[in-house]
Order: C-alpha cells, then sequence, then structure tokens
C-alpha cells in the first residue's frame, strides 16, 4: 500500500515576516533553503518513487533537494497550491486587522472570511485532498511505494482534513505543519479509509 508524506516547503522572507502567502510566488530565503537540505535525507529514507510539488517557487525548490538526493524528477500538480487568500495575500495581521476587522474576526474564529476572495476552507480541502486521493491511487495501481508530496501548511492541513472524513469547516484538530516539516498518511482498511501515522516531523 501506498503511503502519503506530505511535506511543507522551507522557509521564505513572509514567513519570517509573518505575512500571509497564499498563492503569492515566492521564492525560499536562504533559511528554507538550509531548512530543505536538512530534512531531505529523512525523507529519502521514506523510500519515495515519486515526488509532486505545487507549481508555487517555494515548493518546486523545497522539492529540488529532496530530487537531488534521490535521482527522482519533481512532478508538478496545480492542485497542491496553496488556499487562495485573495486581497489579504502579502499583507500581515495587522494590516488585516486594520483593513477588514470584521473579516479578521471571522477568519479567528475558524469562518471563512467574506468579500475579500479567501478561498473557503472547504473548497481548499476538497481541492487538495482529491489531488492527494487521487496520487496515491496512481501510485498503487502502478505498483509504487511512497509519495512525496510538496505542499503548504493551508493546504496540506485541509487536504487531510478532507481524507480523514472530517468537516474542515468545523473541525480544527490538525495545527499547520511547520516550514519544511512532513506529515505520513497510510491506507487503512476502514472508513474513512486513512489513518494519520506522523505529524509535524523534521
Amino acid at each position: 500500500m501506498t503511503d502519503l508524506v506530505l511535506w511543507r516547503h522551507g522557509q521564505t522572507s513572509y514567513n519570517a515576516q509573518a505575512r500571509v502567502q497564499g498563492q503569492v510566488d515566492i521564492p525560499l530565503d536562504e533559511t528554507g533553503w538550509s531548512q530543505a537540505r536538512q530534512a531531505a535525507p529523512a525523507l529519502a529514507a521514506l523510500g519515495p518513487a515519486r515526488i509532486v510539488a505545487s507549481p508555487l517557487e517555494r515548493a518546486q525548490q523545497t522539492a529540488s533537494a529532496l530530487a537531488a538526493l534521490t535521482g527522482l524528477a519533481v512532478a508538478t500538480e496545480a492542485a497542491l497550491a496553496e488556499r487562495a487568500f485573495g486581497q489579504w495575500e502579502g499583507l500581515n495581521r495587522e494590516q488585516m486587522t486594520q483593513g477588514w476587522p470584521e473579516q479578521y474576526a471571522a477568519w479567528q474564529r475558524g469562518e471563512d472570511p467574506q468579500g475579500v476572495g479567501v478561498e473557503t476552507r472547504a473548497q481548499t480541502a476538497q481541492r487538495v485532498g482529491g489531488a492527494l486521493a487521487e496520487l496515491a491511487s496512481q501510485a498503487e495501481e502502478a505498483g509504487e511505494g511512497a509519495v512525496v508530496a510538496v505542499s503548504h501548511g493551508s493546504a496540506l492541513s485541509l487536504g487531510v482534513t478532507h481524507l480523514l472524513g472530517l468537516d474542515p469547516s468545523a473541525w480544527f484538530g490538525l495545527r499547520g505543519l511547520d516550514n519544511c516539516h512532513y506529515a505520513v498518511l497510510r491506507r487503512g482498511q476502514r472508513e474513512p479509509g486513512w489513518h494519520l501515522v506522523a505529524w509535524n516531523v523534521f
């Protein structure tokens, strides 16, 4: 059976400045590159058969550190991109609070903020979770082992919520993965068909 190894990208300047990234396409900073190189051997030891990454540069660069060790090519999957945060992308919390106090308060309560172009939790969960399930199915049909999916904090938390059969609009049991940390999901025989083996490992 195929494991899904879910790897969040390394640090960027926006991470360091506590800015919302969403689908802004910015690269790793020096710390992020160092994190990727440090983390890659542990992921290589899991014996991945495929590496698939979000199209955003920070995920592609992180994946390249593992590709360099394993000799595997990095495939791109658009559905692994980060949750879109609309008008909030590039802003810090102070700017969001000042510009959209009601929407920001709703976001802090776990609701989907309205009127700022933020992708809903349910939409993100379906998009990312569906892509992860399809990647696992493809690997199983090919008789391959683990698939490493390189993606983003919100995208991965919500995608896993979907795979575990939980309501992304009401369940908040997973904190986001730290930069360059990974999780492992494994097929199970009972519903929902997956179980969580590891979370936030470096």
